[in-house]
């Protein structure tokens, strides 16, 4: 049996689900060599409707087990 993964939900003060993107953008890259973050599962809320979700990256698979670290809606290929 594995062990389960938890969930760290960080609230913020912000009104705007662009300013909540930006953020989430600033932490992956001050916190991407952190290894236990998973940013590419990243999602966004509204504080009252936490079980409707938005995606902040495509996390889409590429080759040798890396993801693209695009924003979701990107254009062109996944990098």
């Amino acid at each position: 049996m594995t062990e389960p993964h938890w969930i760290i939900h960080l609230p913020t003060t912000l009104t705007s689900v662009d300013e909540a993107a930006a953020l989430s953008m600033a932490l992956r890259r001050s916190l991407g060599h952190v290894l236990a973050i998973d940013f590419g599962e990243t999602t966004l809320s509204e504080e009252d409707r936490q079980s409707v979700r938005t995606r902040v990256w495509c996390d889409a698979p590429l080759s040798r087990s890396r993801r693209c670290l695009l924003p979701v809606a990107h254009s062109g290929r996944c990098r």
